[in-house]
């Protein structure tokens, strides 16, 4: 909608994780080494916690790709399941082949066959799970059982947990107590700071192939770190928000009312009272122009 206005190639404030916009904050860039330093001693649980919207999924999938070839990854991203359906989710992600009637018995047979062929190989399995806050304790067991399996040497897998905060609650749980004895690394990721929030934003419309000016204003951008708290996926809503209003007024510059209208445009950071009818009736405006041009064409 408004690429061409800014000299745009794509969108630059999506909220899908798109490892081309990583931008390596300093707690990012220590959450990074720190996986792929701990992924390489090959024991315990490694675990990453973040509040919603902080980065996880991005995180993880840019640990993924930066993993060695010697690696062999497992990535569970819904972990929302019974035992016996994530042990088949595993052995899916393993390539094992297995009935999809096997019990668990049999699941935890095939996968340490499976294990002990990628051993041979020189491989190492990597179990990789996003959103596991959600998690049932009993899944959490049973994976636990799982990272027993071993040769003389060395562990057959090794599971690194991404979550939100609840997840440091369920951990706490007496029943696997075990599981969390096994922690070996842990990383909190936290927000951006106001200094971190200006270059991210630059280097996402970087990416994006802007080449302009400055396309905030200094009060626009102290009014976005003070709406976001520097939460990148707020971030992303409200700067792509504020494109749009500045794309609406046709001006090239985003100012401090683009994003405060961008805000009240958004629960999470709304001001209470404050309805957002003014980025909705710009947004409005910019349909019904589209569609008179589509029509005159």
């Amino acid at each position: 909608m408004y690429l061409e206005h800014f000299g745009l190639k794509e969108y630059p404030f999506g909220i899908t994780p798109d490892t081309s916009f990583f931008f390596s904050a300093n707690g990012y860039q220590q959450a990074l080494n720190t996986l792929l330093i701990a992924a390489r001693t090959g024991e315990g649980f490694i675990k990453i916690t973040g509040e919603v919207g902080t980065g996880k999924t991005l995180l993880c999938r840019i640990f993924m790709a930066s993993i060695g070839r010697e690696f062999e990854i497992a990535y569970i991203p819904n972990p929302s399941l019974e035992p016996p359906a994530l042990l088949m989710a595993l052995a899916e992600e393993l390539g094992v082949d297995i009935d999809s009637n096997a019990g668990q018995h049999h699941l935890i047979k095939s996968i340490n066959l499976a294990l002990l062929n990628f051993a041979s190989q020189g491989k190492r399995v990597l179990v990789c799970i996003d959103e596991a806050q959600a998690m049932p304790l009993e899944t959490m067991e049973a994976l636990r059982l799982l990272t027993n399996l071993e040769t003389e040497k060395q562990k057959l897998l090794q599971v690194v947990i991404f979550g939100q905060p609840e997840l440091d609650v369920k951990l706490n749980h007496e029943s696997i107590r075990q599981l969390k004895q096994r922690i070996t690394f842990d990383f909190k990721l936290g927000a951006l700071t106001n200094d971190e929030m200006h270059y991210y934003l630059n280097h996402r419309l970087v990416v994006a192939g802007y080449q302009g000016g400055r396309l905030f204003s200094p009060k626009a951008l102290k009014l976005m770190q003070k709406k976001t708290e520097g939460i990148p996926r707020l971030v992303n809503i409200l700067a792509h928000k504020s494109l749009m209003s500045a794309y609406g007024k046709g001006v090239r510059v985003v100012e401090k009312d683009d994003v405060l209208a961008a805000s009240e445009d958004t629960g999470s950071t709304r001001t209470d009272g404050w309805n957002g009818w003014y980025l909705l009736g710009i947004i409005s405006l910019i349909i019904v122009f589209i569609l008179v041009i589509t029509r005159i064409v």
